[in-house]
């Protein structure tokens, strides 16, 4: 009995999702040949159905009591401005028709749909994530279908619907975007084997799935970030950045600071402004209380993550200061005898004491390799032997220099990186790309090919061969 209404409810969900893809295949259809103009005219639209202050606002407030992760002014900031950057990130690329000419081999690209977008939607960034993936897919002439984490599923509603509205005032059908309302694992899975590409940012449980899928899936790595400050930055700057980036959102962003790493010579300094910053060091007992209440039997303490600092210094049991936003926890190993190491999505960082670059190098590859490989590392420093030294010899697909990690690495106003929430962490990470993914991976290219003005000849042994030709 039990097998037969297992056998229904698959079959329940299948056809749910089926019929999503149906309407979602209609909607595409319908816009297949927009030119550029009508696509740029939709994604504007979408992104002001929900970049509208009372609108963010509302959005805002509406996901911190949802899902109880993260605050109020950070999911604010997301959801109003994030939106805005990416838009203004994409809204001048060409993404219809002829989109790249290479006059040296004589090759044109022109951009074609995939078809439908099967994304995957977390609770700790669920205000601007939805548009971001659905501009993206848009951008690309897609339809997008966005299943989002339970604990978030209302407000990924909220905003799929005030897109959806958008799309319609613009003469589209609303069916370009489209959320999994009631989401669970298996329906999240079926969406995963119809689509036709699928976005995958969430845990790696998640990512794991969607790459086993069998269809094609652009997923993400872990997040872990690490920073160094050197003995020529800016320790005001520094300091200042590292609590931002550390607060935004309480942490609710994987490219949160995790660890912190100070060369010797500023490192007393540098631990008091810091301390200026908002940072309180836990010490002696304090530090096994708060390693107790992060990690239940070796996992993240759901509960704990992306919370205020007081909240969870009150379930730590640690007598917290009044105007203390963030924990400094004094370290020195890595991996997995060591957790403050790892990620810990919550205002909690790891700080570690160190004499040069190359300890900085060697140090942020042992906490990486034991999680965060591929994703990302910073430095605050006015030496570019540093900057290029950290960039050469560490496992990482950014390095964000002198720049609030959180709010960087996914792209802002202040850099040049591509606007996103997904982040690829090449092979370290077990990632296809190194990259910022945006529109440009939700689309076919066909390339056209023509002969060259000059054939290309094949020189002599002597000319190809001559530097190895004689060593063997």
């Amino acid at each position: 009995m039990a097998k037969v209404q297992e056998t229904q409810e698959n079959n329940e969900v299948q056809q749910e999702i089926a019929e999503m893809m149906a309407r979602a295949r209609a909607a595409q259809a319908a816009i297949e040949h927009y030119t550029q103009e009508q696509v740029d005219e939709l994604i504007t639209a979408m992104v002001w159905s929900v970049a509208r202050e009372d609108v963010s606002e509302k959005i805002a407030q509406f996901a911190v009591e949802e899902t109880q992760l993260g605050n109020y002014d950070g999911k604010f900031l997301k959801i109003h401005r994030k939106t805005r950057a990416t838009l203004l990130d994409i809204i001048d690329d060409k993404s219809v028709g002829v989109i790249e000419e290479d006059p040296v081999r004589n090759i044109i690209k022109i951009a074609k749909p995939v078809g439908v977008i099967g994304a995957l939607s977390p609770s700790t960034n669920p205000e601007a994530t939805p548009v971001i993936k659905a501009i993206s897919a848009v951008k690309g002439r897609n339809a997008i279908i966005i299943a989002p984490h339970p604990r978030a599923k209302l407000t990924n509603k909220m905003i799929c619907d005030y897109m959806r509205e958008a799309i319609v005032a613009m003469g589209a059908p609303a069916d370009l975007v489209q959320s999994i309302d009631v989401p669970s694992l298996d329906k999240t899975n079926e969406l995963m084997r119809q689509c036709d590409r699928i976005l995958a940012t969430g845990g790696e449980a998640m990512v794991s799935a969607a790459y086993s899928s069998g269809t094609p899936a652009l997923g993400v790595g872990v997040g872990n970030a690490v920073i160094t400050v050197d003995d020529t930055a800016d320790l005001d700057e520094a300091a200042e950045k590292i609590r931002i980036s550390k607060t935004l959102d309480l942490a609710a962003s994987c490219s949160s600071d995790n660890s912190v790493l100070v060369f010797e010579s500023i490192y007393d300094e540098f631990v008091e402004k810091l301390k200026h910053e908002g940072g309180y060091i836990i010490e002696g007992d304090d530090k096994q209380k708060l390693q107790d209440v992060i990690w239940v039997d070796g996992h993240l303490n759901a509960q704990i993550v992306a919370q205020r600092a007081t909240t969870i210094a009150g379930r730590a049991g640690i007598d917290l200061p009044e105007g203390k936003q963030f924990f400094i926890v004094p370290e020195v190993g890595a991996g997995p005898d060591y957790p403050f190491s790892g990620e810990k999505l919550t205002v909690t960082m790891a700080l570690y004491k160190i004499k040069d670059i190359d300890e900085a190098i060697a140090l942020t590859n042992r906490i990486q390799a034991y999680q965060g490989q591929g994703h990302s590392c910073g430095i605050y420093s006015k030496n570019d032997d540093n900057i290029l030294k950290l960039a050469l010899g560490t496992k990482t697909s950014r390095v964000m220099v002198n720049q609030p990690q959180a709010a960087s690495n996914s792209g802002n106003l202040w850099n040049g990186m591509r606007q996103t929430f997904s982040l690829g962490c090449g092979s370290w990470g077990g990632n296809s790309i190194n990259h910022n993914i945006t529109w440009r991976d939700l689309i076919n290219e066909t390339w056209v090919s023509k002969p060259l003005a000059k054939t290309k000849e094949i020189p002599s042994d002597e000319v190809l061969f001559g530097k190895v030709m004689n060593r063997f």
